[in-house]
């Protein structure tokens, strides 16, 4: 007995090309590629992002860890897809709901891969901060996530590679000051997040991983009132710094603090008082005021440093 399926007809199992384009691009989380603007660090506190052709240079390094960081995800997302399934907000991501079959998953994962280095093949002295960066990535999914302290540790050290990576494209060697500051903030915003799962979770946080049984919110707290004065203490100093000074004749800098200490503020007031912190960049995207405080802080900065 033969059947017979016509035109247009869903075929059961099966989604339709526009589905499935939709749930890849989901999977790569584009928002997130905000992170990757950390790659514009070295440049611009070096004070050289007006140079066209390092600020091109350094474009394909943001497009490449886009790329790469999507990879990431997705591998993510398949190693935890069971776990996820246990989340209120990540059981709707598309492997985790199965709307995304792991086989196209897998093939968009050696795609993307291999789409971040050629775009930087030009580059290649940045493919060793990618590699670094992969295999980052990779240990942090199979294993350094579960260990309490590496895990939040193990996404800074993400952030601090993206800034390297910057810099080696246009052969800037970045600052102590900035891979301080850098590390600082990233530890910050990786705390603020396991803050969040913790309280999402409650009970069932270490069904989703493990880690956050380790974790409560006292001791997530008291990691970030260690962290957050160190983050607001050595902007400052990096800002009264002679060095920093004397390189950009800028001896009003320490104004720029203003904003650095109230989107910080601002930040610890949206994961205490709003229980919020899963995604910084969808706090960044939609809180106003944390918004215009990164807003103010760069315009600021510009205005003394470049003109």
């Amino acid at each position: 007995m033969s059947t017979v399926i016509s035109i247009g007809q869903r075929i059961p199992g099966f989604s339709r090309p526009k589905e499935i384009g939709q749930a890849i691009l989901k999977s790569l989380r584009p928002l997130e590629w905000l992170k990757n603007l950390f790659v514009f660090s070295s440049l611009f506190f070096s004070g050289e992002v007006t140079v066209i052709g390092n600020a091109g240079k350094v474009s394909l390094v943001f497009l490449s860890f886009s790329a790469l960081s999507s990879a990431v995800y997705l591998f993510n997302d398949l190693n935890d897809s069971e776990h996820d399934r246990n989340h209120p907000v990540k059981r709707y991501r598309p492997i985790a709901s199965g709307q995304l079959p792991p086989r196209l998953a897998i093939a968009s994962i050696g795609v993307l891969t291999a789409l971040s280095f050629i775009l930087v093949i030009s580059l290649p002295v940045v493919w060793g901060a990618l590699l670094a960066y992969g295999l980052l990535n990779v240990l942090y999914t199979l294993w350094l996530k579960n260990m309490i302290i590496l895990d939040v540790f193990s996404i800074a050290i993400g952030f601090v590679l993206r800034v390297f990576a910057g810099g080696l494209a246009v052969g800037l060697a970045p600052s102590s000051w900035l891979i301080t500051n850098t590390f600082l903030l990233s530890l910050v915003l990786g705390l603020g997040k396991r803050r969040y799962e913790v309280l999402t979770m409650k009970e069932a946080a270490g069904s989703h991983r493990s880690v956050l049984d380790e974790y409560t919110v006292d001791v997530v707290d008291s990691l970030i009132s260690v962290v957050t004065p160190l983050t607001v203490v050595t902007y400052l100093l990096y800002t009264l710094d002679e060095t920093t000074v004397a390189r950009f004749h800028a001896p009003r800098l320490y104004l720029t603090a203003i904003f650095v200490v109230f989107g910080i503020f601002r930040y610890l007031y949206l994961i205490h008082r709003r229980d919020l912190g899963g995604s910084p960049t969808e706090l960044i995207v939609h809180d106003v005021p944390l918004a215009l405080a990164i807003i103010g802080w760069v315009i600021t900065f510009v205005s003394i440093v470049y003109f």
